[in-house]
């Protein structure tokens, strides 16, 4: 399909979004209610959009639909189209004033307890009137938010992206996971511990399907021992803090929050396998707002001086990072 297509070619915007709203409500009723348009509406651009690509994209039920192999095709090209579309008409608004503009990051553990309060602050002080929204989430959706345009930069733990659109990953630093307990905990008072010795306490475990609930079940399988008896699992880090700040459950921290936590203490056990290189996501052919490209620039100082806080030993194991790819 050439530029001419697409100019006099059937279809429109408001055919993606159309498509991308029933994708996400599962059903033309709720994506009508959703849109503020009537249902009848909603159907008749359906069949617009399957007429000019030639396929169905949903089979209908009794209880809504089902995206179709075709769709979900669609739905991914879709999704980054009108992601940059909104990228655009912010860019747009922030030329127009170059004092405002918006950012929103995503963020997980690794970068939500430091890094990224910090370089709010930062930006802050530099554009007081940028407007900076905060998703906290699961990797996995904070990467489709990055792709739908909803989220600007994603902050955290740095992972292999299968099955993912290209990404553009930059590294910031590299910490290790440390088990941490209550003050007071009687574990704090055993000195060097094994995994052994801490498999006798309850533990809040990281979700399943994470990579680092993948490390520590092989971390334990590498001792020849089953997972704790006791345990819980959370994805919430402000859950996983109360719950280790007043009862005798274990978790694993990264090292900046377990040493910076005035209610928790780091345990004498370093696990083998288990650090995380904590870093920035993006979309390597998205050009970053005014505001956007100045809170990368904060992201990364900040990261410079936590680098200079870690301890000698660890230090010894990050190796210097280039800028990730800040205009």
């Amino acid at each position: 399909m050439d530029i001419r297509s697409l100019l006099n070619g059937p279809l429109k915007i408001r055919h993606l979004v159309l498509v991308l709203t029933i994708a996400e409500q599962g059903s033309i009723v709720s994506a009508a209610r959703h849109l503020y348009i009537t249902q009848p509406v909603v159907s008749r651009g359906l069949r617009e959009v399957e007429e000019a690509l030639g396929a169905p994209l949903f089979e209908r039920g009794a209880r809504g639909v089902r995206l179709t192999p075709y769709a979900e095709v669609f739905v991914d090209h879709a999704r980054a189209v009108v992601g940059h579309l909104k990228q655009a008409t912010q860019h747009i608004a922030e030329l127009a004033d170059a004092t405002a503009g918006s950012v929103t990051v995503g963020t997980y553990v690794a970068g939500g307890n430091l890094l990224v309060p910090k370089a709010i602050a930062l930006l802050k002080q530099q554009r007081p009137h940028v407007s900076i929204h905060v998703h906290e989430a699961t990797p996995d959706r904070l990467i489709n938010g990055l792709v739908t345009g909803e989220i600007d930069v994603v902050v955290g733990r740095l992972t292999a992206q299968h099955g993912e659109p290209e990404l553009q990953q930059a590294a910031l630093y590299h910490e290790p996971m440390e088990v941490v307990a209550r003050v007071g905990h009687p574990v704090l008072d055993l000195g060097p511990t094994t995994l052994a010795d801490l498999r006798n306490y309850p533990w809040v475990m990281p979700i399943a399907q994470t990579a680092l609930r993948g490390e520590l079940e092989r971390a334990f399988a590498r001792d020849g021992l089953e997972l704790p008896e006791q345990q819980v699992d959370c994805s919430s880090t402000l859950t996983l803090r109360a719950i280790v700040a007043e009862t005798d459950f274990l978790a694993l921290q990264p090292h900046t929050i377990g040493a910076a936590d005035p209610l928790l203490r780091i345990v004498d056990a370093r696990i083998k396998g288990i650090g995380q290189t904590v870093g920035v996501t993006t979309l390597p052919d998205r050009l970053p707002s005014p505001a956007v490209a100045l809170m990368l620039q904060c992201i990364e100082k900040v990261a410079t001086d936590i680098r200079k806080t870690l301890p000698a030993a660890i230090r010894k194991q990050t190796r210097p990072v280039g800028s990730p790819g800040m205009p």
